[in-house]
């Protein structure tokens, strides 16, 4: 006689099975609205990419080497929102009146796994949002488009990270914040986070306002935008472009990832338990 499995071991396995079974339908609703999806995550990109790295240095307003500083921080712009969008208005949405959420609680999976499926799915959108831009960047920008290729793996790991970090900020945005102020949670926290997240400007150059700077530390954009220029800008004019340790880069959103899964759960917790 076969002995039966550990009851452990059967709960694990449904919670696996279940878990997989969300991601998949997720992931089966995404592709079939792949070109909504990369219209709503691109359109605003390639429009800086073409205005500031195209149309603004063939007038002279701005240098030839500028494209190569903006592209990271578009990436991690692109990757952000992306991620952040992918978790935070379907969670505002699933908690609100109608409890559409009620029907991934009755899965045989604790409630942190529902929560982790939602961070998974999004960070999983967020790279390939900031992914398709490098591509989108080639075709706009031409011979001014310029990424090194001796440090990939690095690349790889910040396009990672900087994708778990948006949508860690999405858990924890979406399970704060209520229907009825979705509009105003652009407003008050999505626009500072996109104006001081070094995307147009590297972090060294704001040493002569210093206060700003110390400012910018405080916006986890300002990391995965850091640390995508230290991955993919060549040395212009011989010289690598100085950007923030990467390995304070790596500390800043590991550490973002965690405080934010940790807290989005407590407050996810908070708002499905009754």
């Amino acid at each position: 006689m076969i002995p039966a499995p550990p009851r452990y071991s059967n709960r694990v396995w449904l919670a696996t099975n279940a878990f997989l079974a969300t991601l998949r339908r997720d992931l089966v609703v995404t592709r079939r609205e792949i070109a909504q999806f990369l219209l709503q995550a691109l359109v605003q990109p390639l429009f800086f990419l073409f205005i500031f790295c195209k149309v603004l240095p063939s007038i002279g307003l701005t240098s030839g080497s500028f494209s190569a500083l903006l592209l990271p921080g578009i990436v991690g712009l692109t990757e952000l929102m992306a991620a952040i969008q992918g978790v935070a208005l379907p969670l505002v949405l699933d908690l609100g009146y109608a409890r559409e959420i009620d029907d991934r609680l009755l899965a045989p999976i604790p409630l942190w796994m529902v929560a982790a499926e939602k961070v998974l799915f999004a960070a999983m959108r967020g790279m390939v949002a900031g992914s398709v831009i490098f591509p989108a960047a080639w075709w706009i920008l031409g011979s001014r488009y310029a990424v090194r290729g001796d440090r990939l793996g690095i690349l790889v790991a910040m396009i990672v990270l900087a994708a778990f970090a948006g949508s860690g900020i999405g858990l924890l945005i979406g399970t704060m914040v209520k229907p009825e102020f979705i509009s105003l949670m652009f407003s008050l926290i999505l626009t500072p986070l996109l104006f001081t997240g070094c995307t147009y400007y590297p972090w060294s150059a704001l040493s002569t306002i210093r206060w700003f700077q110390v400012l910018t530390l405080l916006n986890p954009l300002t990391y995965a935008a850091e640390g995508l220029r230290y991955a993919m800008v060549p040395p212009l004019h011989g010289h690598s472009v100085p950007t923030l340790p990467i390995y304070w880069v790596v500390l800043a959103l590991v550490l973002t990832i965690a405080l934010c899964f940790v807290f989005g759960v407590r407050t996810f917790r908070n708002r499905v338990v009754t």
